[in-house]
């Protein structure tokens, strides 16, 4: 069933989803460079901009490595991805002339992550976020300083068929929905309706 909206948003917010079938097809330096422009426009504290992202494409040396660190089951699908970025964040960050723990990095992090996810789709590409994979192995095999926390990875590429994907997942191979507003959004307290019930229900 196709999504909807309960209330207006543009459609690009609607239309990313999350697929596991990839065509595997390479993606143009062109792409990569699109949407990690559009990334490195995030909003983050004290502009720290903690982000990094580690990138693998399927011809290069580092693939075996980046699918390796990949869970048995997640493997099955990502390893049919394009490339394969993992996503890192600075642990510190100065404010007013103190090193202090950037304790933002995560959330930073993860909107530079949107901004990336919603420029792919723009381009007609698709990102699905993974975190089942081996956050120890990847700080060793990717030589990643401990001034960095290991975030999360994302698989990137065209939408394939389900003739390429595992039987697995040929039942997950849909968008799937959202809760609605009324069991997201609270006034002050958690429980507490932020709307009208008119207006949640429309």
């Amino acid at each position: 069933m196709p999504r909807v909206a309960a209330y207006p948003v543009d459609p690009l917010f609607v239309d990313r989803w999350s697929p596991r079938s990839f065509s595997g097809e390479p993606v143009p330096d062109a792409v990569l460079l699109s949407i990690f422009e559009a990334a490195r426009w995030a909003p983050s504290a004290s502009n720290a901009q903690p982000w990094r992202f580690l990138l693998s494409r399927r011809d290069d040396p580092a693939w075996a490595d980046f699918t390796s660190l990949l869970q048995p089951r997640n493997a099955l699908w990502a390893s049919a991805a394009s490339a394969l970025i993992l996503i890192v964040a600075e642990r510190q960050v100065e404010r007013r002339g103190e090193i202090v723990e950037n304790v933002s990095r995560s959330f930073d992090a993860g909107a530079a992550w949107a901004n990336l996810a919603h420029q792919a789709l723009l381009l007609g590409w698709h990102t699905h976020g993974i975190g089942g994979f081996d956050r120890i192995a990847a700080r060793q095999r990717l030589a990643i300083p401990e001034a960095f926390a290991v975030e999360t990875m994302v698989a990137l590429g065209r939408a394939g068929g389900l003739d390429g994907l595992h039987p697995d997942f040929h039942a997950l191979e849909a968008p799937s929905d959202r809760r609605p507003l009324d069991q997201t959004v609270f006034a002050g307290r958690l429980g507490t309706p932020a709307f009208p019930a008119e207006r949640s229900a429309a």
